[in-house]
């Protein structure tokens, strides 16, 4: 089976002021259908710029990347947002959520750039929202919302075009300990239910959660590791 993510040889270089700064090196990673992912490593490691990468913000200076089975290193700006908005959900540490905007109209925002049939969208809010267990909340404003909330909404949102892959930045970074772990729960219940996740996260509790860990120290995967597998009778 074909990977959903496959970076070989991934580089990348900001040059600032006639200094170069190397805050990828030598990238090697691939994630399966289903898996679940956590990146860690200590602040300014190269996690940010690896999740805008994978992302399809930002492109490689060097190696190549492959999404689903299509190279993405060398497109231009425009094929990556087509790409990015139908392969990709995003779950940011600061919700992201659109002030003046219902949360059904939050999660419906990024379908209506697909051109989706209103009865589709309709559908696939719906069913979004459902998951995150969010439905009797989608005329609130995210300003009603506790933090908690706005991320399920947010997940949500990501949820709702059917991506290949979840990207969550930091998602519980913004939130009291207790909704942390609720958003965390929800991310373990979605990977269950299949979803292939990709989290970028500094604490080591959560990023112990995922069914492997990607190490990263200045720009290089320096470890990895597999939870193991739970012993059933």
């Amino acid at each position: 089976m074909t990977p959903i993510i496959e970076m070989t040889s991934v580089s990348k270089r900001f040059v600032t002021d006639e200094v170069e700064t190397h805050a990828l090196q030598g990238i090697e990673m691939q994630i399966e259908r289903g898996e679940y992912v956590a990146i860690s490593g200590p602040s300014g490691c190269g996690k940010s710029t690896l999740l805008a990468i994978l992302g399809l913000l930002d492109s490689p200076s060097g190696g190549s990347y492959t999404l689903n089975g299509h190279a993405v290193s060398g497109l231009k700006a425009g094929e990556r947002a087509r790409i990015r908005n139908r392969e990709i959900g995003f779950i940011f540490q600061a919700f992201n959520l659109i002030g003046d905007l219902t949360v059904y109209e939050n999660v419906e925002l990024p379908l209506t750039y697909r051109n989706m049939p209103a009865s589709e969208r309709k559908k696939a809010v719906r069913d979004a929202l459902e998951r995150v267990s969010m439905s009797h909340r989608e005329r609130h404003y995210p300003s009603q919302l506790s933090g908690g909330q706005q991320q399920r909404v947010a997940v949500a949102r990501a949820l709702a075009g059917n991506p290949s892959i979840l990207l969550a930045d930091e998602p519980t970074g913004n939130l009291d300990s207790q909704n942390g772990e609720q958003v965390m729960t929800l991310l373990e219940e979605l990977h269950r239910g299949g979803a292939t996740i990709c989290m970028v996260t500094h604490d080591p509790r959560f990023a112990g959660l995922a069914g492997r860990s990607i190490h990263l120290f200045d720009g290089r995967i320096v470890e990895e590791s597999r939870r193991p597998a739970i012993a059933t009778a």
